[in-house]
C-alpha cells in the first residue's frame, strides 16, 4: 500500500472531534509521510487533552452568588394530572375494559367468554 493511502484511510478513521485536524491537512498544499502524520496527531490529542483540561477548570470553578434568588431561572415544577381510568370498549370513565358489563355480553354473544354460570340453589 501507498504512503498516501494510509495517509487518507487513517485521517478518515479519526474521531470526529480530529474535523479541524482534517481541514488543516486539507488545506495544506504539503502531504505528509505516514511518519509527519503520525507526529501531528500526537501534536493534535495533546492540544485537545489541554483544551479538554481548560473546559474543565472553567466548569468546576464556577460559584452561586449569595444574594441571588434561587428560584430564579428555574421551572417551576408541573402537578402531575391523572387521567381517569376510562374503558377502552364502551369508552365510559370509572372502570376498565376487563370490568366492562358491555365487553363481556360482547364476548358472549361472539362466543369468545362462557356465560355467567347462576347457581339453581
Amino acid at each position: 500500500m501507498s504512503d498516501s493511502f494510509l495517509v487518507h484511510y487513517i485521517l478518515c478513521t479519526l474521531p470526529h472531534h480530529y474535523a479541524p485536524f482534517k481541514i488543516s491537512y486539507n488545506t495544506h498544499k504539503d502531504k505528509w509521510s505516514i511518519n509527519e502524520l503520525l507526529t501531528m496527531c500526537v501534536q493534535e490529542e495533546e492540544r485537545l487533552m489541554m483544551e479538554e483540561g481548560e473546559q474543565m477548570l472553567l466548569t468546576t470553578s464556577f460559584k452561586k452568588k449569595k444574594n441571588q434568588d434561587n428560584k430564579k431561572g428555574k421551572i417551576p415544577a408541573q402537578p402531575i394530572i391523572k387521567k381517569e381510568s376510562k374503558c377502552f370498549f364502551c369508552k365510559r370513565k370509572g372502570h376498565m375494559k376487563k370490568d366492562c358489563l358491555k365487553f363481556k355480553n360482547w364476548l358472549e354473544k361472539k362466543g369468545y367468554a362462557k356465560p355467567k354460570e347462576t347457581d339453581g340453589k
